[in-house]
């Protein structure tokens, strides 16, 4: 897992520490994962381990902050082939099955009981919300995972009904055949643009870590995520309190307008309620007006009422 317990200084600055955790070679060669930490001023049994997206890495100081000042050590994984723990000889967010990111999960959990900690919440973003359910749908009897947060879930593939019925099918089989195939993401171009500080939006983040532009795919990442997306559809079982939250609306705008602002523009949030309502479990589902697709990056009092609502919620089931 890791060659020492060492934090080390994070590229996000004061308080914010990283550690390395390494695993065995994977098809590509050397891998390893990293997990930040940012403390609570107190010392607290509580603690949050926060799962990015797709084409994502973590950088949302303000959500770590906001978990600090509610009495939560704030954790993050960039895992395998993202943000920090990408290498030079590895392709970004190249993925074949999504139990690869089993791994560090796990360690990153047996590290936060270590520093002291009984309460767990698994917070998952997009990918990392598929993710993070079908983890704590996996591991039903985990000593310390007390609650899920899932921030619109990649419950489903964005697109017509027909690619999903004929192509989508084809296109994971072909995936798992042919791996390192590229094939058009046909994600929105004015996402990115609508968050940067350096665009039309208020944030800071490594534009080659997150990337402004995604043209083409994997096709073992549409392989991986189809078969995930199939457990999720087919109703899986939650043994923990968990939540749900999405944005009111999707909108796919063509120029930059109000829409990129106020909407999802990567998933659809009916499909996200649609696979909400299947799983079996302890499930609320929340919907956030003018929301992003990350809800944590909308507009300043769009997020206020994430985190408000949140917050109780969690006040009511942790």
């Amino acid at each position: 897992m890791t060659d020492n317990k060492t934090y080390q200084s994070d590229v996000l600055g004061a308080g914010y520490e990283q550690l390395t955790l390494h695993y065995p070679d994977d098809f590509e060669g050397k891998v390893v994962a990293t997990l930040v930490r940012k403390k609570a001023e107190k010392s607290t049994q509580k603690a949050v381990l926060y799962i990015h997206g797709f084409i994502d890495y973590f950088f949302q100081t303000e959500m770590a902050e906001k978990f600090n000042q509610q009495g939560y050590d704030f954790y993050a994984l960039d895992l395998r082939k993202y943000g920090r723990s990408h290498l030079p000889h590895q392709k970004f967010y190249n993925l074949r099955d999504i139990n690869e990111y089993d791994a560090e999960i796990t360690d990153a959990l047996e590290i936060i009981g270590n520093e002291g900690h009984d309460h767990v919440l698994l917070a998952g973003h997009s990918t990392g919300g598929l993710t993070s359910t079908l983890y704590v749908a996996h591991h039903p009897n985990h000593p310390l995972i007390k609650a899920l947060w899932c921030n619109s879930p990649f419950y489903d593939f964005n697109m017509p009904l027909w690619k999903k019925k004929l192509a989508l099918p084809r296109l994971s089989a072909l995936g798992k055949r042919l791996p390192n195939l590229r094939f058009p993401s046909e994600l929105n171009k004015w996402y990115v643009v609508s968050l940067h500080k350096d665009f039309k939006g208020e944030w800071d983040f490594n534009l080659e870590w997150k990337k402004p532009k995604y043209p083409l795919v994997y096709t073992s990442f549409v392989h991986a995520i189809f078969e995930a997306q199939k457990e999720i559809h087919s109703g899986v079982k939650v043994f923990v309190p968990t939540l749900v939250m999405r944005s009111h609306q999707t909108k796919n705008p063509k120029k930059f307008n109000i829409d990129a602002q106020t909407s999802d523009v990567i998933l659809d949030v009916k499909d996200i309620l649609k696979y909400s309502n299947k799983i079996q479990g302890s499930v609320t589902v929340m919907t956030i007006q003018n929301g992003l697709h990350d809800l944590v990056l909308s507009a300043p009092p769009v997020r206020a009422e994430v985190y408000e609502k949140l917050f109780r919620w969690l006040d009511s089931n942790i």
